[in-house]
């Protein structure tokens, strides 16, 4: 059976300062990040075994478990290569990044619009959650998800291609109750080649959903 595994970071514990210290990094990372693959595995394995034993009591809080630890490993694969200490700014055509540049201005009548949306999303997550910029495959757009915990709240079928991690890990040692203060911080380290390599790949995928004709 597949199991997931930690994926290493692709820069050190200290490559985003200011915006984050390294010990949120290491923290995040070797933990919190550590902890969702983990839970995932386990995850599998005791629905096996609930398979093996044909023992189903538990099956709703096993789905659950699923969904909450993969959705977390998931976002938390995207989140470290969406972010750069050389990043932030907006994405423009001559750094490269044109076709995503257009879609977020055909997406929401401009990049600051988009900017206020996400950030919005993001910062005001009850609880713990994401801010998502997301690829709508059904309707060929970008659209902004606000993600409740890892999975909740997700339109199905969207491809997440810029993700803002809300929990109060990802920022609580630095920011304090700040959640704002953070978010608007993260727009300084956007890694633009990221998320439009990221567009361009969910925009040739778009195809393996059973769309109607």
């Amino acid at each position: 059976m597949a199991t997931y595994t930690l994926p290493e970071l692709p820069y050190d514990y200290a490559a985003l300062e200011p915006v984050i210290n390294p010990q949120i990094i290491e923290l995040h990372h070797d933990k919190h990040h550590a902890a969702y693959v983990k839970g995932a595995n386990d995850t599998l394995e005791q629905l096996e075994e609930a398979r093996d034993k044909e023992a189903w009591g538990a099956i709703n809080g096993l789905q659950k478990n699923l969904a909450f630890h993969l959705s977390g490993h998931i976002l938390h694969s995207i989140y470290w290569h969406n972010m750069t200490g050389d990043g932030g700014g907006e994405p423009l055509a001559a750094d490269g990044v044109g076709d995503l540049a257009d879609a977020i201005t055909e997406s929401f009548g401009s990049f600051a619009g988009f900017k206020a949306q996400l950030t919005k999303a993001s910062a005001t997550t009850q609880g713990s959650g994401w801010g998502v910029l997301a690829y709508e495959p059904l309707s060929g757009r970008l659209i902004v998800e606000q993600v409740y915990d890892h999975q909740g709240n997700v339109g199905q079928g969207s491809v997440p291609i810029l993700v803002f991690d809300a929990w109060e890990h990802a920022f609580y040692l630095q920011y304090k109750n700040q959640k704002v203060d953070f978010i608007e911080a993260m727009w300084q380290v956007v890694n633009w080649q990221d998320v439009a390599k990221r567009y361009a790949a969910a925009k040739e995928r778009a195809d393996v959903l059973l769309l109607a004709p």
